[in-house]
């Protein structure tokens, strides 16, 4: 009996060393955030920022590589530290922040009473391997939150050249489209909400 239960002892040790090994083997993905950025803004009444609708690839935390007219991957090796939409969310409203507009926008959601609501589609975000640029392509509208009537829509998109395929290079990239896109919602949305 004793050596029965020696044996499920080793045998049990066995089974967590391999798995701590196969465990090891793989190291975690490189983890990157995104800036908020520095931009005029200057609201006339309250702003809800929803968080933003993505397509499921980009619904994630997985980092999008266009590799071909229509093909996509995801970048190896590497993720967003949140999904995309809600990091986009967290940048957007720091960018108001930034503009010192904190009285005046605010999460949707989040027990923030707004006049208007900020509604983003986020069409495209990713690293164009063929083209060697990173692309943003966004939709948003701004919609009164009493009535649900759309104030203001417009399309923003961005480019930026990205000079390499590594992930350091992509996420540069990325971060420097996003923040002009995110200075065009800004001045957007202080002349029409």
């Amino acid at each position: 009996m004793a050596s029965k239960m020696r044996f499920g002892f080793v045998a049990a040790v066995l089974a967590v060393g391999v798995f701590t090994l196969a465990a090891c083997a793989s190291a975690p993905p490189e983890t990157f955030d995104l800036s908020a950025s520095i931009a005029r803004a200057r609201l006339r009444a309250p702003l809800a920022i929803r968080e933003p609708v993505a397509s499921l690839d980009l619904d994630s935390q997985r980092i999008l590589v266009r590799t071909g007219p229509d093909t996509v991957a995801y970048m190896a090796g590497a993720q967003w530290s949140d999904r995309l939409p809600a990091l986009v969310q967290s940048r957007l409203v720091q960018t108001f922040q930034n503009a010192k507009q904190l009285r005046f926008v605010g999460r949707a959601g989040a027990g923030f009473s707004a006049d208007y609501e900020m509604e983003i589609d986020i069409r495209a975000f990713e690293l164009n391997v063929p083209r060697g640029q990173a692309v943003i392509d966004m939709a948003v509208k701004i919609v009164n939150a009493r009535s649900g009537r759309v104030a203001a829509a417009q399309i923003f998109t961005a480019e930026a050249p990205a000079s390499g395929t590594g992930s350091a290079n992509a996420v540069t990239a990325l971060n420097t489209a996003l923040a002009s896109v995110m200075a065009k919602i800004a001045a957007f949305a202080s002349t029409h909400e």
